[in-house]
């Protein structure tokens, strides 16, 4: 489990097939001394597996489903990634839960200046879509934001100069594809009221707001 607070960017070293895989070495500072062969680490908000493991640098296999799913199949020698390491229990939880599962991956369609920030939007598939709401909680490439606005489409972050400095939406350009985790807690109560209600829930899209006021569930 992770918070979204990134703790540093790494640098690919090297990018190797590996049957139907990859295998990625990532160099970064002191905070990837605290790995070893076995523990897991967050690269741009995916959960991996550290495989090789030694002072500054780590490798990891991107499996054939990995590569599918997220962004890290495009990664190239050279090219930046965030780094976050697993949530300690007992440690402050600043940002919020984050598996490293990825939903979905979406696009940049728009970035401008705003009040000293930046103000991003991602164009972002339905199936992630819908749990997204304004002033909810989103992982993108593993940062922890907040929503600030939400289209059909889309939703809209702004990122603060501290954020824009320490991970790579700093960089982020229009086009760019971006790993998206949406809130866990929203997956979970659609799961649950699609249980309760049985055949009248027969797919997660059947959950709409005339649906929920008509059972006495929304106003």
């Amino acid at each position: 489990m992770f918070t979204g607070l990134i703790e540093e960017q790494g640098t690919v070293e090297a990018a190797t097939p590996r049957g139907g895989g990859v295998r990625l070495i990532i160099r970064s500072g002191a905070v990837l001394e605290e790995l070893s062969v076995g523990d897991s680490l967050a690269v741009d908000g995916v959960c991996l597996t550290a495989v090789e493991a030694s002072d500054n640098a780590v490798a990891v296999d991107l499996s054939e489903e990995t590569l599918r799913c997220t962004t890290l199949g495009s990664k190239k020698v050279g090219g930046r990634c965030n780094i976050e390491l697993p949530l300690r229990l007992g440690a402050r939880l600043g940002g919020h839960l984050v598996t490293g599962h990825i939903d979905g991956v979406g696009e940049v369609a728009d970035v401008r200046p705003e009040a000293g920030s930046l103000w991003v939007t991602i164009e972002t598939p339905p199936e992630v879509m819908r749990y997204i709401v304004p002033k909810g909680s989103v992982a993108v490439d593993g940062v922890s934001l907040t929503v600030a606005d939400r289209s059909e489409g889309s939703f809209s972050v702004s990122i603060i100069p501290h954020t824009a400095e320490v991970t790579t939406l700093g960089a982020a350009q229009v086009g760019t594809p971006v790993n998206i985790e949406a809130d866990l807690i929203g997956k979970y109560v659609e799961r649950f009221v699609a249980e309760r209600f049985g055949d009248e829930v027969s797919d997660p899209t059947d959950l709409t707001k005339d649906f929920l006021v008509r059972h006495g569930l929304a106003e």
